[in-house]
């Protein structure tokens, strides 16, 4: 039996909805899915506060959201937020605005669960030559999750450390200094040592990729016009060209990076820690290549439905 569900995943960064059909063997045949850049975690890391123009952005995607549902007629949605609102001490103002306005209970999920979603999402429609285990990273604006497993996870951990946090506390010039890039350099190696500790990271044997940070990194290894996801999904993209495009990225002004063609205007200040993040992912798995993948927790949230 087929039904339509709608699943909401909202990150540090960005809010997005995904609308699909979920069949009884938990495949989904998109309807809807669009993305709205909130910025939910905008200073939570120095403050400690989601502020008032994030929220209002927020909920204004959860009035637009709403609507889409209804048109829809989706029998289930599921609402989970991650690392802005687990960490800000004003996370019930939040909860309370999104309840009022989506007439669900939102879910403010720990990073073991957030990291269970995402596999599940990453790894539902990985191609047929991808061989396991998989080590999937999940790069978002708050923090990283790390996965190793097979069919499902068997370790994990999730990190604070994502393409706004670390661009807030580090990157603050334009563009960063030789400093401000050693010093990120050193505190993203440290976290990724961290993670270590509980996830095997030598033993994938295919590095697959989610998120923004991810996806345009290889939207810019692949030299797209514009930004496709279709291209995009399944991409493989060297550890060479991510070095590169980190590099690259370090180098240039906001201005220049607004000038891509592929670069959402949301991602244009952070764009850059969160290809830092990968490179230095990438340095340490020793790996090759990372395959990219547009499926990510907001798949596992809809596939949780069924």
């Amino acid at each position: 039996m087929t039904q339509t569900v709608a699943a909401i995943d909202c990150g540090t960064n960005s809010i997005r909805l995904l609308v699909a059909d979920l069949d009884a063997d938990g495949r989904l045949h998109d309807r809807d899915r669009r993305m709205r850049i909130v910025r939910l975690g905008e200073a939570v890391d120095a403050t400690g506060m989601i502020s008032e123009a994030a929220l209002q952005r927020a909920f204004l995607a959860c009035d637009e959201f709403a609507e889409v549902i209804e048109s829809f007629a989706a029998t289930k949605v599921r609402f989970v937020a991650t690392s802005a609102s687990r960490d800000a001490k004003n996370r019930q103002v939040f909860v309370d605005g999104v309840r009022a306005r989506l007439a669900l209970e939102p879910e403010v999920i720990p990073g073991e669960v957030e990291a269970a979603l995402s596999f599940d999402g990453a790894t539902s429609g990985l191609p047929s030559d991808a061989t396991a285990p998989f080590l999937m990273v999940d790069i978002g604006g708050g923090s990283t999750e790390f996965v190793l497993g097979r069919d499902a996870p068997q370790q994990s951990i999730s990190v604070d450390m994502g393409c706004v946090r670390m661009t807030e506390r580090f990157l603050a010039s334009d563009p960063p200094t030789t400093d401000q890039i050693r010093a990120v350099t050193e505190f993203i190696d440290e976290l990724i040592g961290i993670a270590a500790q509980q996830v095997d990271l030598g033993a994938a044997k295919t590095l697959i990729g989610l998120a923004g940070s991810v996806t345009t990194v290889a939207a810019i290894a692949l030299e797209l016009p514009e930004y496709d996801p279709h291209r995009i999904h399944g991409a493989r993209v060297s550890r060479a060209q991510v070095h590169a495009i980190a590099k690259q990225l370090l180098a240039m002004t906001r201005t220049q990076r607004a000038a891509m063609p592929v670069m959402h205007e949301g991602r244009v200040d952070v764009i850059a820690g969160g290809a830092v993040i990968l490179d230095r992912i990438m340095e340490r798995v020793g790996l090759d290549e990372v395959l990219v993948s547009e499926h990510d927790i907001l798949d596992g949230i809809a596939r949780s439905l069924r």
